[in-house]
């Protein structure tokens, strides 16, 4: 059976187990905490975020269950010549450099990394 299509944010929220939806629930906050001209819609059949129309930051659900926040640059592969992101916390794993990935396996992980992925959100917005 292919997996279901969500078209909007409420609907992939409402197929979430309750601990999954409430890391991304605590996820979305922050992002919009981090950045208020951030707009939610759904891109990659999950809650994405974008800033005057290109996706930055995406949130995703892994195989085993657990939910990953994706900083990105948009859906289309960019020159990284010069591009650089310090990650202090060591956050996330960087498979490009301008693509980190930072797994939250439950609510407890998500309160201990809430305040550093604040911050975070809001230098990879701002680069």
């Amino acid at each position: 059976m292919p997996p279901k299509a969500y078209k909007t944010v409420e609907a992939f929220l409402a197929d979430l187990p309750a601990e999954t939806l409430a890391v991304v629930r605590e996820l979305r906050a922050l992002i919009r905490a981090a950045h208020p001209g951030l707009v939610e819609g759904i891109k990659w059949n999950a809650p994405s975020f974008a800033l005057d129309g290109t996706d930055l930051v995406t949130l995703g659900l892994q195989r085993d269950g657990t939910t990953r926040l994706v900083l990105h640059r948009g859906a289309k592969a960019k020159d990284n010549s010069g591009f650089r992101f310090d990650d202090p916390d060591g956050l996330a794993d960087w498979p490009a450099p301008d693509r980190g990935v930072v797994v939250i396996k439950n609510s407890t992980e998500m309160d201990a990394k809430a305040e550093p992925l604040v911050a975070m959100v809001r230098r990879w917005v701002g680069a």
